[in-house]
């Protein structure tokens, strides 16, 4: 795999399609040449023409304006220790004061080549936070970007560097202070564990960071897929074996089901001789949970895209959205697609390098209407376009296609890192290479999209408290899950605190300031929990009371593993089920659809 191989193809000019509206007007001219009209009739029908004209632009809608704009540029070479070159698989976070906050793999202060940790305003003022430096441990070369923690830091990775020189996992505050979580490397090989890693851990429901590498040490060179505490423990949790699935380089996404998502760049059915780059295999789409267990949900066969190098998206209707670098129609320019939880996957558009652009490396980004909805995703291409150098588009979710910007090189080229939309509505992204300083852009792309509400925690239980991003939060009036009313608590503007209230459901939250209502982005999921149960023992057919919240609507209820075939749900936070035949001493669990809930206590099965 050689993601700059991707990056040196032709370039093509772009071809104007547009249908000239004149020539259709030239069309209806000759037909209507065929009778000759006199000057009465002639005056009375350009009258009609007149209002025609003015009635279709009145009821044309009106188009919105997109503006992008260059915030920064990267510029190491009259800025010493600039950040620079900012690439794919970089993650733009937002924190809680507001600010956007993430990492190039070069530049710095202490070591040009070692990287740095940055904030920037979404003006477009830029900050060091954090300067890595060769010798000092932490690693370098941070290609990851970062994502933002529950407990308000932020967490990435190197790709070199650390003790072993086979990069690290580490979490940094706002403020700069940094702790080096894991050191990669640290078995002897042969061995299941992951190196280089690119992309940065994204957090579970449990509290963990799970992430993915590339590469691996087991002989085999194929990546893993990782799990690691807040404390620093890491556990390999799959190993890639080629076959199925290998060299993952993206970040993983949280499903609403709890499970976690992601691609591999090879991996899955050959295509002799090759099937994108060097490679003879095309890439997976995989689900896997947090204990290890691994699906292959779909494998790329070239026709319907190959060589996906950008992380998923899940959208408000349930499905996974990406895009891959190659694959797709004649053109191989590469594909955006829609994937179904349970594998099933649609080309919604097939990239036209000269056109659309091309070799996309970045992911999409989903938007919403200001109700929670989906109703588009925005993608950079890294290439191609009316100028070479890549565009951003837009796309509907059935497909409909939209270019909004070309890049030109001086205000930015090779555009890899997926967008994000800061809690504004604006879009915010960074281009590899291109601008003032030659090293890349830091930019906004504004498109009259509307301001919302994003979650650090798409899910929690009832009293658990969840932080909210946003903006004028001073003044708030009510914080509501799902309608639900929560006590909340405002940390800043741009940051709140609210607790999950008894009787909250499955839904979007809302914020209502002083002046408007904003709602989540994503749905918020309310988990079951068994807070007691009574009687704690018994034989086979006593009914047992459990207590706790979130029950609407259980599935199932077990005891010590054995499905009870009689329970029932007498309301939110209470269920009763009989201990059924077969059951042993354990504990007790419930599935709703949402999840399930486990009680920390035991049941004892009398004889």
């Amino acid at each position: 795999m050689n993601s700059k191989s991707l990056r040196s193809g032709r370039r093509r000019t772009t071809q104007n399609r547009r249908r000239s509206t004149i020539g259709k007007i030239t069309y209806r001219a000759k037909a209507f040449s065929l009778t000759v009209l006199q000057p009465a009739q002639l005056l009375s029908m350009m009258r009609l023409a007149i209002a025609a004209v003015v009635l279709a632009l009145t009821a044309m809608p009106v188009a919105h304006t997109q503006t992008y704009s260059v915030l920064y540029n990267f510029s190491p070479g009259t800025k010493s220790g600039d950040p620079a070159s900012p690439q794919s698989s970089g993650i733009i976070a937002q924190g809680h004061d507001g600010n956007l906050y993430s990492t190039t793999p070069v530049g710095g202060t202490l070591c040009s080549f070692c990287g740095v940790v940055f904030k920037i305003t979404p003006s477009g003022t830029l900050t060091h936070v954090f300067d890595f430096n060769y010798p000092n441990g932490a690693g370098y070369t941070p290609f990851s970007g970062l994502t933002l923690g529950t407990d308000g830091n932020f967490y990435g990775t190197t790709e070199v560097g650390g003790n072993f020189n086979f990069g690290t996992v580490f979490k940094i505050s706002a403020s700069g202070n940094l702790t080096k979580l894991y050191d990669f490397g640290t078995c002897k090989y042969p061995c299941k564990e992951g190196v280089y890693p690119k992309a940065p851990p994204v957090q579970g429901r449990d509290g963990n960071f799970y992430g993915t590498t590339p590469h691996s040490i087991d002989g085999t060179d194929n990546g893993v897929v990782y799990k690691v505490t807040p404390t620093g423990k890491l556990t390999t949790i799959y190993p890639f074996n080629g076959t199925s699935g290998g060299n993952p380089n993206d970040p993983l996404v949280l499903g609403t089901d709890g499970n976690f998502y992601g691609t591999t760049a090879k991996g899955g059915k050959t295509i002799q001789p090759t099937c994108w780059g060097s490679s003879p295999t095309c890439g997976t789409v995989f689900k896997i949970t947090p204990g290890g267990k691994i699906t292959f949900l779909y494998e790329f066969d070239q026709i319907h895209g190959a060589g996906p190098l950008s992380p998923l998206v899940q959208g408000s209707d349930g499905n996974f959205y990406g895009t891959t670098s190659a694959g797709g129609d004649a053109n191989g320019d590469g594909v955006i697609f829609k994937i179904t939880p349970l594998g099933k996957l649609t080309v919604l558009h097939a990239l036209d390098g000269s056109v659309d652009g091309k070799q996309p490396s970045a992911g999409l980004v989903q938007v919403t209407d200001g109700k929670g909805n989906t109703v588009a995703f925005y993608g950079a291409t890294t290439a191609g376009g009316s100028k070479g150098f890549g565009t951003l588009y837009k796309v509907s979710l059935s497909g409909a296609f939209t270019r909004i910007y070309d890049f030109d090189n001086t205000t930015g080229a090779t555009p890899e890192v997926t967008l994000f939309q800061n809690t504004s509505g604006i879009l915010y992204g960074e281009a590899f290479q291109g601008g003032s300083g030659g090293a890349g852009t830091f930019y906004s792309l504004a498109d009259a999209l509307p301001p919302f509400v994003s979650l650090v925690s798409t899910s929690g239980k009832v009293g658990d408290s969840i932080e909210i991003l946003g903006q004028g939060f001073n003044g708030t009036t009510d914080v509501s899950f799902n309608g639900k009313a929560a006590s909340f608590k405002v940390v800043s503007d741009t940051y709140l605190s609210a607790t999950v209230p008894s009787g909250a459901s499955k839904g979007s939250v809302t914020v209502k300031t002083s002046s408007d209502t904003l709602t989540s982005n994503h749905i918020f999921i309310v988990l079951p929990h068994i807070k007691s149960f009574s009687p704690t023992s018994g034989k086979v057919g006593t009914a047992v009371v459990i207590t706790g919240t979130a029950f609407t609507g259980a599935t199932k209820v077990t005891f010590g593993g054995v499905a009870a075939t009689t329970f029932k749900v007498n309301s939110d936070t209470q269920v009763t089920a009989n201990v059924p035949n077969g059951a042993v001493t354990g504990k007790i669990a419930i599935t709703t659809p949402q999840g399930a809930a486990i009680s920390s206590g035991i049941f004892t099965v009398l004889p």
